[in-house]
């Protein structure tokens, strides 16, 4: 196992996820590509990985046009950048924008990657109804091993 990507919005779950694939990482000597996502569904006001909030597409009030918040990605950015090379692993980041099931397994593809590892949540109704948990997603679309990382 050379390669792990693992997916990251800058959520709880992420931060576990990112956890687990350091624990994977170094019993293995892998690479871990970070493949933080941004999403343009909108993200819970909630604590979000490493106490900050977590990111998402907003709008400009002028145009209502998405915007990506960019301080807050590499502020993220920073800390996972930080809890990485404080465990010795080797990195990279593989930063992208759009659908979070999708892009992650985009990542890994191209990286050809041996895993994936995701964080996941308990659903909210919509998503148990619609099945559209980012967790599913990737698992259905994966050309390679999925992990789904359950909260603690």
């Amino acid at each position: 196992m050379k390669t792990i990507v693992v997916g990251y919005d800058g959520t709880e779950p992420a931060e576990h996820a990112l956890a687990r694939a350091v624990e994977l990482a170094q019993a293995f000597d892998s690479t871990i590509v970070v493949a933080d996502v941004v999403t343009p569904q909108p993200v819970e006001p909630a604590v979000g990985a490493f106490g900050l909030m977590p990111y998402g597409l907003g709008t400009t009030a002028a145009f209502d046009a998405p915007v990506v918040d960019e301080e807050l990605w590499r502020r993220h950015r920073e800390r996972v950048e930080s809890y990485l090379g404080g465990k010795g692993v080797t990195h990279e980041f593989a930063g992208v924008v759009g659908e979070p099931a999708l892009e992650i397994v985009d990542v890994a593809a191209s990286r050809q990657a041996d895993l994936i590892v995701v964080g996941t949540r308990e659903p909210g109704f919509l998503e148990r109804l619609f099945g559209g948990s980012v967790s599913q997603g990737v698992a259905r679309h994966a050309r390679c091993d999925v992990l789904v990382v359950h909260p603690r």
